[in-house]
């Protein structure tokens, strides 16, 4: 007996689907997630006093906690002087772990204000209570420390950990200029912390130098060239 012949066309006849750019690309196998970061806390690093022409450059390292929450972080140079202060106190009340360090004015003549950072960011880092997986650095440059790290530019306006250590670095090393106003009150330390401002080089020609200020700095250095030909005096107190 003939077989019959099913009426149903054969798939294998059916012409195929034009494949487009649009099909091909859906139909590629998703690319697998690789999670390059370690799992485990991590580090926001920054520092505060590159530029000022005396006292200490200061950076600090943080580690949060995501579990306490705090509001307002930001770059530490668009706060104001008492949203700093406040958030100084939070930083420091329900962070994980947070360590501040800096280098000297002697340091940074003898190593130079990008050295001198680098050793207060890897003294910062290696003050954590607490080990970080990875450490993240605001700029473009890493201190060497043992443990993995990345620099982030703009880190302290985009990383909330960043932004905790600028406001910290910030905040101590404005307590340190104060405190050398104290000494030093012909300086006006107090208000311009250090900076290049037309107080300070006034102060600087009337005054000379005092053991706080970075000597290799222009500023400086121009007002110890006067002191040495007898125009100006050094204050070494």
């Amino acid at each position: 007996m003939p077989s019959k012949t099913s009426s149903r066309p054969d798939p294998a006849a059916r012409p195929k689907p034009i494949a487009t750019r649009a099909a091909r690309a859906t139909a590629r196998p998703a690319q697998g997630q690789l999670a390059w970061d370690p799992v485990g806390l991590m580090a926001g690093v920054d520092e505060a006093g590159r530029g000022p022409l005396a006292g200490p450059v200061v950076a600090a390292a943080v580690i949060l906690d995501d579990s306490r929450r705090i509001r307002g972080l930001a770059d530490s140079k668009v706060l104001t002087p008492l949203q700093r202060e406040r958030l100084y106190d939070q930083i420091r009340d329900k962070a994980l772990c947070c360590s501040v360090a800096q280098a000297s004015v002697e340091e940074i003549d003898t190593l130079n204000i990008y050295h001198a950072t680098m050793l207060a960011m890897k003294r910062a880092v290696e003050g954590l209570r607490l080990k970080p997986a990875k450490v993240l650095v605001d700029g473009n440059a890493l201190p060497r420390i043992d443990v993995l790290a990345e620099a982030v530019v703009g880190g302290d306006a985009k990383i909330k950990s960043i932004s905790a250590a600028s406001i910290l670095a910030k905040v101590h090393r404005d307590r340190l200029l104060h405190d050398l106003h104290a000494e030093f009150p012909q300086y006006g330390f107090a208000s311009h912390k250090g900076y290049s401002t037309p107080e300070h080089l006034e102060a600087l020609r009337v005054h000379g130098a005092c053991r706080h200020h970075r000597r290799f700095f222009s500023p400086v250095a121009a007002t110890l060239t006067l002191a040495a030909g007898g125009a100006a005096t050094v204050t070494v107190l």
